[in-house]
């Protein structure tokens, strides 16, 4: 069963496990979004998208269905309010892949008789000693590996990635050589499928006026000096620079906020550098310590970001990382995805509870 996104990616993964002589199963998953074609393409589930993906499997020769998801994704949707409104930084699409993707898809995979799920991410399923792991794919600029960092050892054991050993050049000169003209050129989607537009706007709608995160309150410096005023802290993420409405004599970037305070915090960018952190609900893939034992590797805070050296610790409720020098990015909300010290395959991952300034 592979899933269909309408893009180029997911549809030359099709096309190789039909030519490697799989009996394939298109599924799209329709998030109940957007209910009209608006003729934009920026996300990963719209009307368009849809219709991309049924005209590949009509033209690959393979059955589809388009599962009906709107239930989990407003899931997804109460997460990420929820997020803003604890003063968190979400991460939806990680979340996707967990529960929906590779989560309720694998489920349906079942019912039907399908053995494995399939996707176009750029990464590699590899087996470490009894344990399955995701390691980086080849192509290191389009690597996909932290977004799947998540997925548990039933997933992963399910898991067909095959473009991890291709570039993203390479795939698209095959999606034109099979006629797969309307994909071939298709821009990669970026943003959030359940946010057309201003995230502030989504917050607006599902929170109550009263919430905390959306009452208005003061911009102080590292020093507690008030230097301004804000319309809520839902509007602010850390490491923000712009928008934020205070006039200062060099950038000021968000160091933190504080809903239940109405507080945002701003200071120079030096200050954003963090000692390490500490994750919760960890996902333990290469890598199984014990509670207390320390392990050298790389840790990846974003998804397209670069790894940090590092050394992580298990703890009763996850782990603790301790960068070997200060480093920016680590953000509640977030996933800390490690990577083995070379850099390659993934030890575990977990969601940033809180940053450790030391």
């Amino acid at each position: 069963m592979v899933c269909l996104s309408g893009g180029v990616d997911s549809s030359v993964a099709a096309a190789l496990l039909v030519d490697a002589g799989h009996e394939v199963i298109g599924v799209f998953m329709r998030s109940g979004v957007s209910g009209e074609a608006t003729g934009e393409k920026q996300g990963c589930c719209s009307v368009e998208d849809a219709m991309d993906a049924r005209r590949v499997a009509d033209l690959l020769g393979i059955p589809f269905y388009a599962l009906d998801f709107a239930d989990g994704f407003d899931r997804l949707v109460d997460r990420f309010v929820e997020d803003y409104a604890r003063g968190r930084t979400p991460n939806p699409c990680v979340l996707c892949n967990r529960w929906l993707k590779f989560g309720r898809v694998l489920r349906f995979a079942r019912e039907v008789g399908a053995r494995r799920v399939a996707s176009g991410h750029y990464a590699r399923v590899v087996r470490s000693g009894e344990r399955w792991t995701v390691a980086r794919g080849r192509d290191a600029s389009k690597d996909q590996s932290y977004v799947l960092s998540v997925l548990e050892q039933e997933q992963l054991a399910a898991l067909l990635l095959p473009l991890g050993e291709l570039r993203k050049a390479e795939v698209r000169a095959e999606a034109a050589r099979r006629g797969l003209a309307r994909v071939a050129e298709k821009r990669d989607s970026q943003e959030i499928c359940f946010v057309p537009g201003d995230y502030r706007d989504l917050l607006r709608r599902r929170l109550p006026a009263s919430a905390d995160a959306l009452r208005p309150g003061e911009v102080r410096d590292l020093a507690g000096v008030r230097l301004g005023e804000h319309a809520g802290t839902a509007g602010f993420t850390v490491g923000q620079r712009k928008g934020l409405g205070i006039a200062a004599p060099r950038p000021l970037y968000v160091q933190r906020t504080d809903p239940g305070r109405r507080l945002v915090v701003v200071g120079p960018r030096e200050a954003l550098a963090r000692g390490g952190l500490e994750a919760v609900d960890a996902t333990w893939l290469a890598a199984c310590p014990a509670d207390g034992e320390e392990l050298p590797g790389r840790v990846q805070l974003r998804a397209h970001g670069r790894s940090h050296p590092a050394t992580v610790a298990r703890t009763p409720t996850g782990f603790r990382v301790r960068f070997a020098a200060p480093t920016e990015g680590a953000v509640p909300g977030q996933v800390a995805a490690v990577y083995d010290p070379r850099d390659e395959h993934l030890l575990c991952s977990g969601w940033i509870e809180r940053v450790l300034v030391e």
